[in-house]
């Protein structure tokens, strides 16, 4: 797969059921997500977030925030009352589109980045980079390089949020998971679980996120289980802090 592919892969999920895309709920398909009850979610994961920075010393207000994959903006409207300015960018013009609509903060923008870099941001622009449910759905590459544009858009200082699933979980479905080619998982999704458009799911292991982040000048502060996912997945919750002052 490649991004060209999760672009319109995402393009297509945004346009047709954009909430249930980004949360994939049991009897939430078929945009049967209550939008308060979903965004509300977004709200639980910053202040769960916000008190783990918290115990590490870190900062929970900040001047500019980056939401990474923002989707229909959950995130980002949890993000605001806590900076300066949020810039939310995802892949899916259909995504930004669900975003604006429901968006009720002045200080949230909306950007499209079907780029695989963040070249439209210069280096230490923001202070803090917050990426939750996304660079799964990636391709490893991709996601490597994400991580690299993280740490160089963040201010020295700086702290990135990065949820990435570790290793794939012990639950029999998970078992399958991890035995099926990617192709036949992209396959089953679409033609038997009758999804729009499939989602990739890629592991990032714990060993690879420590030497990724030491290679691009990060260190990695915190990390906690990320309880967001399925059982069919272990899924770690990072802090990072950019080096320097």
């Amino acid at each position: 797969m490649h991004l060209n592919d999760v672009r319109r892969h995402w393009t297509k999920l945004g346009a047709e059921d954009p909430l249930w895309a980004v949360l994939v709920e049991p009897g939430k398909r078929g945009g049967r997500w209550d939008v308060g009850e979903f965004l509300a979610t977004g709200r639980t994961d910053v202040e769960e977030t916000t008190g783990q920075l918290r115990q590490l010393g870190l900062p929970t207000r900040w001047e500019r925030v980056l939401d990474f994959g923002c989707g229909v903006g959950r995130l980002s409207q949890a993000l605001a009352p806590h900076a300066d300015e949020v810039v939310g960018v995802d892949i899916a013009p259909t995504m930004l589109e669900a975003a604006r609509r429901l968006n009720s903060a002045e200080n949230i923008r909306f950007v499209l980045n079907d780029a695989p870099d963040l070249s439209q941001f210069p280096d230490g622009h923001f202070d803090l980079v917050y990426s939750a449910l996304v660079l799964q759905h990636l391709p490893r590459p991709a996601i490597d390089h994400y991580l690299a544009e993280f740490l160089r858009v963040l201010r020295p200082g700086g702290t990135a949020v990065v949820g990435l699933p570790t290793e794939r979980g012990r639950t029999a479905r998970g078992i399958v998971w991890h035995l099926a080619p990617s192709r036949l998982i992209s396959w089953a999704q679409c033609h038997l679980l009758n999804y729009p458009a499939p989602m990739k799911m890629t592991v990032v292991p714990h060993t690879d996120m420590v030497r990724l982040m030491a290679a691009h000048g990060g260190d990695i502060v915190g990390q906690w289980r990320d309880l967001l996912y399925s059982e069919d997945w272990v899924c770690t919750r990072y802090a990072v802090r950019r080096a320097g002052h």
